[in-house]
């Protein structure tokens, strides 16, 4: 399924989401301007690398731009390719408005970094000697979708359901897309080989997990979870 909108109006301009994507939409066209070698060495310095993190290895001088715990927050604005940058800013898009709007742009952003960092040490705890570099911000963004799970469950989104050379749009209930969304990520996880790179999805739902804990501390009074 692909998101395409909600029904949840927003009071304010959501700036900060409008900030994030275009952060990581520049900080991609810096990262294909560098070619393919310079892609990599950006990866290799700038994303989370458990091995480095927990400092069972180090990397080269060239490489080591910031210090590995930094890499936790650098990471979230790398992306691999178009369509790990696409997917990842339209669930942002669609569902950032609301959770900024919910609480404020300043909460809004200490939220979203502390889901992001959240979800890498989910992803790098249980293999630290690991030496894959982990990049994107799908971990803060799952974040986001567990908030707006909490905060309205009932609301209604339009996705596209790709059906081989046709496709439907169909309104869904929030709470069944992304418990649908969920669920596909623990057993993407349990099924994923171990120490191989790929889709972080530990950190899908080291991140998700860490939105729902967090959004009654970081929403405003006045916001009520599971809003009609």
């Amino acid at each position: 399924m692909i998101p395409l909108r909600d029904d949840v109006p927003t009071r304010i301009t959501p700036f900060v989401t409008v900030t994030f994507i275009v952060a990581c939409s520049a900080i991609f066209l810096w990262q294909i301007s560098l070619g393919q070698r310079g892609f990599q060495a950006a990866v290799v310095s700038l994303g989370v690398i458990p091995a480095t993190l927990f400092g069972y290895e180090s990397l080269p001088p060239e490489l080591h731009l910031v210090p590995p715990a930094m890499t936790v927050f650098t990471s979230m604005f790398l992306h691999g390719s178009i369509m790990h940058l696409l997917g990842n800013m339209l669930y942002l898009w669609i569902f950032g408005n609301n959770i900024e709007d919910a609480m404020g742009h300043v909460r809004f952003v200490v939220f979203y970094l502390v889901c992001g960092v959240a979800a890498a040490l989910v992803q790098a705890f249980p293999d630290p000697d690991s030496t894959v570099p982990m990049i994107g911000a799908s971990g803060a963004i799952s974040g986001v979708l567990g908030a707006y799970l909490l905060l309205y469950p009932r609301a209604h989104v339009l996705v596209l359901i790709p059906l081989g050379f046709f496709s439907r749009l169909v309104h869904l209930p929030a709470m069944l897309v992304l418990g649908l969304w969920f669920v596909l990520q623990l057993v993407s996880s349990a099924l994923a080989p171990a120490g191989e790179g790929g889709v972080a999805f530990g950190a899908h739902i080291g991140g998700f997990i860490a939105g729902m804990a967090l959004i009654p501390f970081f929403k405003y009074r006045r916001v009520r979870l599971f809003a009609r």
